[in-house]
């Protein structure tokens, strides 16, 4: 895969989370009460916040480890959301929710260092 195939593939992805976080907003201010309405608020502000920051800096990231970040973030929100909204909507476990909380905090520090050393 060619690395502007990769850029768009994490522009739209990230812009799609985006619209799913404004989504489950939505979803949670009108259709959940107590807990599951903080929880499920959590999820989308994760999931609007890190699409955004995809879709803002997958053009600015030439080499392979920032790549990589934004992978991580990619992967952690989708856990870290996907865990809340899971344990909301099906009774699920949110075992996956602090694996991918560490891998957003990977992600975003990962993006750090490819940052620093540009």
């Amino acid at each position: 895969m060619s690395h502007r195939t990769i850029q768009r593939t994490f522009a739209a992805t990230g812009a799609v989370l985006a619209a799913a976080g404004v989504a489950l907003s939505a979803y949670a201010a009108h259709a959940a009460e107590g807990a599951a309405r903080a929880s499920l608020q959590s999820a989308a502000l994760f999931a609007l916040v890190h699409g955004i920051a995809l879709a803002a800096l997958s053009r600015q990231t030439p080499r392979r480890i920032g790549i990589v970040a934004l992978a991580a973030l990619l992967l952690g929100t989708l856990l870290f959301s996907g865990s809340l909204v899971g344990a909301q909507v099906w009774s699920l476990p949110t075992r996956l929710a602090p694996v991918g909380g560490m891998l957003m905090i990977g992600g975003w520090l990962l993006y750090a260092l490819d940052a620093f050393r540009r």
